[in-house]
């Protein structure tokens, strides 16, 4: 089998998260492409290469994270700007996927924003998309591109191996975060639990939190993809502190950390938040509490196999390896 031949690599990085497109550059040995972005006025948004990337293999790195629309725009309006520059191919490598949680038709007049933004990309001229931890898998599907969907979950789990919390047990917010959650507790070799929501007599106003397996007497790691408001996490906190937990930890891909969540982490008695840098967290959101794991080495790892035609998995499996982890069977 052969495999189409692309020029040079060229990295590009958008504004929403250049810190971690500077690591990429740096881990590749390749220099990001000169660019201006420009904000006018009228809110326009002008976007002007540096030099020609004509025939190359170009990778815009970009997250779509806040301010997420303004973010959307500039990520499609690059994506055109490289393909009116005749780039050989077109990787939008988007660390946070916006609207996510907008995933499916779950009620009356509603939309799929996931779907349409997915289709927006592909209009925009991108050949292909790198995700990491989407917050629905269904959301592979939508585009109509070539995906490749990455997961900190290496990252993550190399970290908890080496602290070596002892007595500890892993617990998933909710039903929905359970299959991430046992894979993260089979490779720690801990103990799962999950918090279950329950609305009695179907009144969305009234919630009753259990929780499914024991955590009394140890130290529990709340483990999920993402970490907004806080207002989940905070519940999951709460219904631990009262079934007697020794200590609380959470664990998270992505930081996105909206209004209040910054105030309710400091002001809760979790210990420790771990979270990835594919959201870039402002000076103001970095609380001491917070603990910043990078994405750069893996992302670079599969940047680069896929420049080169080779497999992914096979790039993934040699980074779980070198971590020490084994991910489990989703």
């Amino acid at each position: 089998m052969t495999h189409t031949i692309y020029g040079e690599l060229a990295l590009i990085s958008g504004t929403a998260n250049e810190p971690l497109a500077r690591e990429i550059s740096e881990y590749l040995n390749t220099p990001l492409v000169g660019r201006d972005v420009i904000d006018y006025p009228n809110e326009n948004i002008f976007i002007r290469l540096h030099r020609s990337i004509r025939s190359q293999d170009v990778f815009i790195i970009q997250p779509t994270s806040s301010p997420v629309n303004r973010n959307i725009m500039e990520l499609l309006i690059m994506i055109d700007t490289v393909k009116r520059a005749s780039a050989g191919r077109i990787t939008a490598v988007i660390p946070y996927y916006a609207y996510g949680r907008t995933d499916k038709k779950d009620q009356p007049r509603v939309p799929i924003t996931a779907r349409l933004i997915a289709d927006m990309i592909g209009v925009a001229g991108a050949d292909r998309v790198l995700l990491i931890d989407l917050h629905a898998q269904q959301i592979q599907g939508f585009f109509s591109i070539f995906v490749d969907e990455i997961t900190a979950f290496p990252i993550l789990t190399q970290y908890w191996i080496r602290k070596g919390l002892q007595n500890a047990v892993v617990v998933a917010p909710d039903v929905g975060a359970a299959k991430r959650a046992r894979n993260f507790a089979e490779a720690l070799n801990a103990p799962l639990a999950i918090i279950e929501k329950r609305r009695p007599d179907n009144r969305p106003a009234s919630q009753a939190l259990n929780v499914i397996g024991h955590v009394r007497g140890k130290n529990a790691i709340i483990f999920d993809d993402e970490v907004d408001t806080a207002s989940t996490l905070m519940e999951a906190v709460h219904v631990l502190e009262r079934r007697g937990v020794l200590g609380i930890w959470a664990c998270v891909t992505h930081a996105v950390l909206s209004p209040p969540a910054v105030e309710r982490i400091r002001d809760s008695s979790i210990r420790e938040l771990v979270v990835t840098n594919t959201i870039a967290l402002p000076p103001e959101k970095r609380l001491d509490k917070i603990t910043i794991l990078s994405v750069a080495p893996l992302l670079a790892d599969v940047i680069d196999s896929i420049h080169r035609g080779q497999s992914v998995g096979q790039a993934i499996d040699k980074y779980e390896k070198s971590c020490g982890v084994y991910r489990g069977v989703a």
